[in-house]
C-alpha cells in the first residue's frame, strides 16, 4: 500500500515530462511570429492568434510555401485504402496459415514474415525499378501498393496469432454443415475478428500515416506526395516560420490522435483478446 503513492508519484512526472514538447507545441502554434524565439519558448503567447493554422494548411507563395490542404487529402486517400486492403489480406493468410495447413506453409510462413526485419532504405533502388515497371510510380496507387506489401508480415503475424486460439472445433463444424474455404471464413471466422482487425487497422493507419521515407521516395511530385513530406518542406525560402511548423505538425497529428481518442478502448481490448499473443 505505501509504494502506490510512489507509483502515481512517478507517473505523474512521467507524464509532465511527456506533455512538455506538448506544450511548446502548442504555445508556439498560437504565437505571431515576432513573439517566437528561443527565449520566449516557455511562455505563453501574449495574444492568440490562429493565423499560423490558416498558413500551414492553405501556404502562401509570397513566403515561398505550400500548404498541408492537397497533402493532407493525399493522406487519406492513401491509409484508407491501404489499410484495409492490407488487414484483409492479412486476415486471408492468418487464416490459411492457421486453419487450412499444406505442404510447405511451415517454410512459406516464416518466408513472409521475414519482410518484417528487412529495412526499409536497403529495398528502395528495386522498389522504385518494380513500381516504375507496373507504372505505379510517382501516384498515390504506387504508395498503396508499397504499404499493402509491407504492411502484410507484421498484419499476418496478428490473424494468424489470433486465429489459432479459435477452436478447431468451431471449423469442424463449419466442414460438416457444408462451409467451403470462403463460408468458413465469411461465416466463422471473421465475425470472431474485430478484436485483432481493431488491433491491425489502428496499428496499420498510424504506420502509414506517420510514414515518411515510402513518401518522399516514391512519390517525387509534391502534388502527389502524403502530409509527413509535406510538412517537412513546410518552410519559408528565406527562414524557417516555427509557429507554423508547429502549427502544421498540430495538423497532421488529428487523425491519429482521433483513431485513438475513438478507437483505443477497441484496440487495448483487441490486445487483451490475444491478437499480439506470443
Amino acid at each position: 500500500m505505501r509504494s502506490k503513492p510512489l507509483i502515481y508519484i512517478l507517473l505523474i512526472i512521467t507524464a509532465i515530462i511527456y506533455l512538455i514538447p506538448v506544450y511548446v507545441l502548442l504555445a508556439t502554434s498560437l504565437k505571431d511570429f515576432s513573439e517566437v524565439s528561443l527565449k520566449n519558448m516557455w511562455n505563453l503567447p501574449k495574444h492568440i492568434t490562429f493565423n499560423s493554422f490558416k498558413d500551414a494548411w492553405e501556404g502562401s507563395e509570397k513566403k515561398g510555401y505550400r500548404g498541408l490542404k492537397t497533402s493532407f487529402l493525399n493522406s487519406l486517400y492513401l491509409v484508407i485504402p491501404a489499410t484495409i486492403l492490407s488487414s484483409f489480406l492479412g486476415s486471408m493468410n492468418g487464416y490459411v496459415f492457421s486453419k487450412w495447413k499444406f505442404k510447405g506453409s511451415d517454410t512459406i510462413f516464416p518466408l513472409i514474415l521475414f519482410g518484417m526485419f528487412i529495412p526499409y532504405q536497403s529495398i528502395l533502388i528495386p522498389l522504385v525499378q518494380v513500381l516504375r515497371k507496373i507504372g505505379l510510380y510517382g501516384s498515390i496507387p504506387g504508395l498503396i501498393f508499397t504499404h499493402i506489401v509491407y504492411g502484410i508480415p507484421i498484419t499476418s503475424l496478428i490473424f494468424l496469432n489470433y486465429y489459432q486460439g479459435v477452436p478447431k472445433e468451431l471449423i469442424e463444424a463449419g466442414k460438416i454443415d457444408g462451409a467451403n474455404f470462403l463460408g468458413i471464413y465469411k461465416n466463422i471466422l471473421l465475425p470472431l475478428s474485430m478484436p485483432a482487425f481493431a488491433v491491425v487497422m489502428i496499428w496499420q493507419f498510424t504506420s502509414i500515416w506517420n510514414d515518411f521515407l515510402f513518401g518522399l521516395i516514391v512519390t517525387p511530385n509534391p502534388s502527389v506526395q502524403p502530409v509527413t513530406v509535406a510538412l517537412n518542406n513546410l518552410a519559408g525560402s528565406y527562414i524557417v516560420q516555427w509557429n507554423i511548423q508547429m502549427a502544421g505538425a498540430l495538423l497532421v497529428a488529428i487523425p491519429p490522435l482521433l483513431v485513438y481518442i475513438f478507437f483505443g478502448r477497441y484496440f487495448l481490448r483487441g490486445l487483451l483478446a490475444g491478437s499480439l499473443k506470443g
